[in-house]
């Protein structure tokens, strides 16, 4: 048996084709060592050929309320008054990024409409990749491009002074084969960018020391771009590290809950062909095996627990009823509401597999990508963000969380994180992944709502790099989040 663990191009929300082995080979060993990428001194190299990334696009649901109270894109609703309370001692900075970001609104704007006007797949994001690293260089910045050696990842920074706090923030990119930007990458990589710009400004306004880290990730969707760039480095300079993520839920809307950690699986089983009418006993059937394994997983069921997932298909080559199958695949994914829960449960599932071919006598390949984590949100970030959005705008941010899975949840276990989602306009059945999400990830409101999160991470991130108590309540929380994990 074979268990490989994903390398170059990690494990994406919804797994990747791979190249069939041959039934002819003989058996080889199980391995046991964790998937390694190159080290941060990497200056050249290559990722997993896109070509073999298929996105299915099965439900990536980032909704965090019932559907019938999600904002409606038929509706008219607009933003509550703006009537701020503002510490002083944060009044400059707090002026400061609310004008910048009124200022680079428009041109943020274009920003996304370029994006989602050339939507890309993963490790694809050619066009991203230089559209915004020239953008970020006309406002400043240092760029990096092809950081890490992934040819469509970029990074680019900003430093203010001597020594100060260092905060990271991401800009995802990719759109989904067949649906454009359905997720609303497009939204996320201009608030990354105005994120970055505004705490740029805000930092020149006070004199605070300190220096911004915005990453372009590839392949949140498939490969885990993000996951990719914490094993080489890209996020060990950060203290704490900031974006946001679009998805159906109330009118100007705010949710700062987790999401489900997530596994990909790629099984193969191989047999021996015979004639099943002639001499059925000579063979041995790989599509037996499967159906065990399926079979097995599907009495495991009555074993886990209700917020556990595990979904997957069958698939073969040539197969005709009076031939013994020597070859069959089955794609895994196995979701739970936390990597440790997650690790136990995808165990479980292993040992179907490895039943199965005990069985049957078919050799067995096991294909596991790195693994999607739940989302780790700081809870002192959380808090934080939670009385900018109430303060500035009104509004009240819940903690409901999603079924969704994204590998910014690998992110938030190395260091202090905040991922709230926000709320767009969308169509009845229209969530994330569907050709409505996409329509919506268009609109003026999408933009506006983005805009009014950007804005709240910018002052978030601010405080942190300029009140000492507060970056070290910061710190206590995410340590404390690590022991309970």
């Amino acid at each position: 048996m074979t268990l490989t663990l994903g390398s170059d191009s990690a494990a994406g929300c919804f797994g990747r084709l791979f190249k069939r082995r041959k039934a002819s080979k003989s058996r080889p060993q199980e391995l046991a060592s964790s998937s390694t990428y190159p080290s941060s001194s990497i200056k050249g190299g290559s990722e997993k050929s896109p070509e073999h990334c298929h996105c299915v696009c099965p439900t990536c649901d980032f909704s965090f309320s019932d559907e019938n109270v999600w904002w409606n894109s038929e509706s008219k609703t607009t933003l509550p008054p703006y009537s701020p309370v503002i510490e002083e001692s944060v009044s400059d900075a707090t002026f400061t990024i609310a004008h910048t970001l009124d200022m680079l609104g428009s041109r943020l704007r274009e920003l996304s409409m370029q994006l989602h006007g050339h939507p890309e797949i993963q490790f694809h994001e050619k066009f991203a990749h230089d559209l915004l690293t020239s953008f970020m260089e006309d406002h400043g910045f240092k760029v990096y491009r092809q950081y890490l050696g992934l040819s469509t990842a970029w990074r680019a920074e900003y430093s203010h002074g001597k020594g100060g706090r260092v905060v990271g923030v991401n800009s995802e990119m990719d759109a989904l084969l067949g649906l454009g930007h359905a997720c609303g990458h497009n939204l996320i990589a201009a608030s990354g960018c105005g994120v970055a710009i505004a705490l740029k400004a805000a930092l020149e306004a006070t004199n605070t020391p300190g220096k911004i880290i915005l990453l372009g990730t590839p392949a949140e969707e498939v490969g885990g771009g993000k996951i990719i760039l914490l094993d080489r480095g890209g996020y060990d300079e950060m203290d704490l590290c900031l974006m946001c993520h679009p998805g159906p839920g109330p009118s100007h809307s705010f949710d700062v809950g987790s999401t489900l950690a997530m596994q990909n699986i790629e099984v193969e089983f191989f047999g021996k062909s015979a004639h099943a009418g002639a001499a059925p006993w000579e063979g041995t059937n790989a599509l037996d095996a499967a159906f065990l394994a399926y079979s097995s997983i599907s009495v495991l069921r009555q074993q886990m627990k209700p917020d556990q997932r595990v979904h997957g298909i069958i698939q073969g080559k040539d197969w005709f009823p009076n031939i013994i199958p020597d070859y069959a695949k089955m794609k895994w994914i196995v979701r739970a509401p936390t990597h440790a829960e997650l690790q136990v449960l995808a165990e479980k599932i292993l040992n179907c597999f490895r039943a199965a071919s005990l069985a049957t006598s078919c050799e067995l390949s096991i294909r596991i990508d790195a693994a999607y984590y739940d989302l780790n949100q700081n809870a002192a970030l959380a808090k934080e963000f939670e009385t900018v959005i109430k303060q500035r705008y009104q509004m009240e941010t819940t903690c409901r969380g999603s079924t969704a899975s994204t590998d910014f949840g690998n992110v938030g276990h190395r260091l202090p994180s905040l991922h709230p989602m926000f709320a767009i306009p969308t169509e009845p059945n229209g969530g994330n992944h569907t050709s409505a999400f996409a329509r919506a990830a268009a609109t003026e409101e999408a933009h506006e709502a983005a805009m009014t999160v950007t804005n709240a991470l910018a002052l978030t991130a601010f405080r942190a790099m300029r009140d000492e108590t507060f970056f070290q309540e910061v710190v206590r929380s995410f340590e404390a989040s690590q022991t309970t994990s």
